[in-house]
């Protein structure tokens, strides 16, 4: 880890030798040459997860750093990319343990690679995150449903009852807004948004008008947060095509998961040190 780039090395130790499987590396870009020490040690873990996908869904991974990465991450009040990053990671088994020694060639590839010059740019390519959402009033309250589908299939859903009263329509904007702010807090830049509301989908894609007052306000929003990714559609599904954010939205409305529920999914793995 450097001012201007970020490597790792993936080493498997076989009979208390220690050999080199992949070596990843990154030029930092833009405002990740100012990323704290920290944040750029949490970088080189996500990013070396990316590249190593299968590994890491494979094995159970040990990093070896000094730096507190994982209590950071566990903290309950981390906030931006860092949230992203924990989220990401939650998916895989990693342990974080004090840096010890890298032996003979391992070493020797490392100072390597990180020599100026020898690293080259990484481009990223872009994933389309997909967004269902549904919104539900009743006489017992009203709640939302989303339902995000990022790359590498990772699955948030989110059941939110709301604090106020709300008729469908704004139930069903309301759920848009906060898919949305998740799906921009994840750091989604291409957002495909489904739901089975033919009045706000119409409202948004400019089909309809937003004659009420209401509809007109959370319509200005939608089109304020729009401007956060580079790529935004919406479409309308039948309400039988989204069917776990009906559920959620239902269940958040009854009052059956609390104020708001929030999960994961995690893809499943073997249990091996790599």
């Amino acid at each position: 880890m450097s001012e201007w780039a970020i490597s790792s090395v993936l080493v498997q130790e076989q009979d208390q030798t220690q050999k080199s499987i992949y070596f990843v590396s990154k030029v930092l870009q833009g405002p990740e040459e100012r990323y704290q020490t920290l944040e750029k040690a949490t970088l080189t873990v996500v990013f070396s997860a990316r590249r190593l996908r299968h590994s890491f869904q494979s094995f159970t991974v040990v990093v070896m750093t000094d730096l507190p990465i994982q209590k950071v991450l566990q903290k309950p009040n981390v906030a931006g990319r860092m949230v992203r990053w924990a989220v990401e990671l939650s998916e895989f088994d990693i342990l974080y343990e004090p840096r010890g020694s890298i032996k003979g060639q391992v070493y020797a590839d490392i100072v390597a690679e990180l020599s100026p010059g020898s690293a080259q740019q990484e481009e990223e390519v872009d994933s389309q995150w997909v967004l269902s959402m549904d919104g539900s009033s009743n006489q017992q309250g009203s709640g939302a449903g989303v339902v995000l589908e990022g790359p590498n299939g990772l699955l948030i859903e989110q059941a939110l009852r709301f604090a106020f009263k709300a008729s469908n329509n704004q139930t069903e904007y309301e759920a848009l807004i906060v898919g949305m702010l998740l799906a921009k807090e994840m750091g989604a830049r291409s957002l495909l948004a489904k739901s089975d509301s033919q009045l706000v989908t119409g409202q948004v894609i400019g089909e309809y008008q937003a004659k009420d007052p209401q509809m007109a306000a959370y319509l200005r929003n939608v089109q304020v947060l729009k401007g956060a990714f580079v790529a935004f559609e919406l479409v309308h599904v039948p309400r039988e095509q989204n069917a776990r954010a009906d559920l959620l939205a239902k269940l958040a409305s009854s009052g059956k998961e609390g104020r708001q529920r929030t999960s994961y999914k995690r893809p499943s793995k073997r249990h091996e040190r790599s």
